[in-house]
């Protein structure tokens, strides 16, 4: 995170949501500002250890004067979970950064949400917005076991199917789709949740002109893709020219270069290292570039890399 972005905040309260699931609620600091707006589908960086910084989804209410997330506990995850559920206590102190939303809800005549588990926390204020805005919506909420899922006790029974697979079987996607449609007509359909769920989600929205399909995953498309080839860079505005290796990321290359991108979740997901590109093709394998088609083109220097020979960049 580069220091503008910076907040410190303090760790106001803790508490159970679900097994496994706790509840987060951050606060400005007694002589500190105000904690900055934000809108449905945005996250937080949160700073834990040096070294150690992880992106949660604000699940709580846009008009509360603090932020809330829900962190499930995986022991064998890359240790954000688990520090947080281990050590992170009231009264102490983190760092964070300003709320970022690449997952926005866009105006629709109608919404159909799909959550995964954990993912239920971008679309919690989502299904709240549109419930105030009196705009009519659906939500579809999958996880393994309904002891598991959060916030359950938040959701108007009659709009959510509540799911458990471990116990209900396999969840009928398609057909909550189709009677989504039949009832409400086109919709724009938002969806967040781990990769098989979220890969069926765009297919099932890409063989329906009529749902506008908008996704947030646990990891982004490409994260794990080859190498691809190796690129060049030039950097407009320093006046640099870089090479980027198959085998090294545009990050890292950029980093020593004295640039400053700053890069946090390195999975193409939270937006941090995002740059504008001026010329050639990005070969998006993030999150950030796809979320927004209309606005300027950009890509995560962490793991996307080039479909072009050369790239130009906003640095």
């Amino acid at each position: 995170m580069s220091a503008p972005d910076e907040l410190e905040v303090v760790v106001a309260e803790l508490s159970w949501e679900a097994e496994g699931v706790v509840a987060v609620a951050l606060a400005q600091l007694p002589d500190g500002p105000p904690l900055p707006a934000w809108t449905p589908g945005a996250h937080v960086t949160i700073r834990l250890l040096p070294g150690l910084e992880r992106q949660y989804s604000l699940c709580g209410d846009p008009g509360d004067a603090r932020y809330r997330i829900a962190v499930r506990h995986c022991p064998r995850g890359r240790g954000g979970s688990d520090y947080v559920h281990r050590f992170l206590r009231p009264g102490q102190r983190v760092r964070i950064s300003a709320p970022r939303n690449h997952f926005a809800l866009q105006p629709a005549a109608s919404y159909a949400f799909v959550a995964g588990g954990i993912g239920i926390t971008p679309i919690l204020p989502m299904v709240r917005r549109a419930e105030a805005d009196g705009i009519p919506w659906t939500l579809a909420y999958v996880g393994r076991e309904r002891a598991t899922m959060a916030f359950t006790d938040r959701l108007v029974a009659d709009r959510s199917t509540i799911w458990a697979s471990g116990t209900d079987g396999r969840f009928d996607l398609p057909g909550h789709l189709d009677a989504h449609r039949l009832q409400h007509g086109p919709t724009h359909v938002y969806g967040c949740g781990p990769t098989p769920m979220m890969d069926a989600l765009e297919e099932l929205c890409a063989d329906r002109p009529d749902l506008a399909f908008h996704g947030e995953r646990f990891r982004a498309p490409g994260a794990d893709g080859p190498p691809g080839q190796p690129f060049d860079v030039r950097c407009v505005r320093s006046g640099l020219d870089l090479h980027v290796d198959a085998d090294r990321s545009l990050l890292d290359v950029l980093a020593d270069a004295g640039l400053p991108v700053a890069g946090s979740c390195r999975e193409g997901l939270c937006g941090t290292c995002e740059v504008v590109v001026r010329a050639g093709e990005p070969d998006h394998r993030d999150h950030v570039g796809l979320a927004d088609q209309d606005a300027p083109r950009v890509m995560a220097a962490c793991v996307s890399r080039a479909l072009s020979p050369r790239l130009e960049l906003e640095l």
